[in-house]
């Protein structure tokens, strides 16, 4: 993997983590109440939203692509905190929310680090719609799960896929800054 990927990768998080922060000054922890198909319901919102604009071209509020991939990179973290059970406070001060968000970025992170070894960065040479395409699918992958109880035969878990839909919303915004500075 490549140093320009891995700083890339990181710049995108920080600015999701900002949001995060910010957002739990705002609200507090609410969204702790939410069950994980909760969650992922609201992820499916975000991805929804942002093929809506991809197949339009334009959108008529002032929110785009960009802020809707971090929405869904923070609500994979927040499902990612609610599906582990070392994380049983139901109502963490700030202090345990961030470090809760970067246990659940670093595992994160290790995973695609693993995965850009094996599949070098193929993601690089992706459409940005081919990541909406995969949030979508991993959204109805992950409610498939859940109606199993939880349970898969030969398949990844919700973890995973919650993982999996971090590392591609960070694949689209990095590909999304790179054609703004291209432009």
């Amino acid at each position: 993997m490549s140093n320009q990927t891995s700083k890339q990768y990181h710049e995108v998080i920080s600015a999701c983590r900002t949001i995060f922060e910010k957002k739990n000054q705002d609200y507090g922890p609410s969204w702790r109440l939410m069950r994980i198909l909760s969650i992922v319901d609201q992820i499916y919102i975000k991805a929804a939203r942002i093929r809506t604009i991809e197949e339009k071209g334009f959108s008529k509020i002032d929110e785009g692509v960009a802020s809707e991939l971090m929405g869904i990179i923070n609500y994979c973290v927040m499902g990612l905190v609610q599906l582990n059970v070392n994380y049983n406070n139901p109502n963490p001060n700030t202090e345990n929310l961030l470090q809760w968000f970067d246990e659940q970025i670093k595992i994160t992170y290790d995973l695609m680090t693993q995965k850009n070894h094996d599949y070098g960065e193929i993601w690089r040479d992706m459409e940005i719609s081919t990541f909406t395409d995969m949030q979508l699918m991993r959204v109805q992958r992950m409610k498939q799960i859940l109606n199993n109880k939880g349970e898969t035969i030969m398949s990844e878990g919700v973890e995973s896929n919650l993982m999996d839909m971090i590392n591609y919303a960070v694949f689209a915004l990095i590909k999304i800054g790179e054609q703004k500075v291209n432009l």
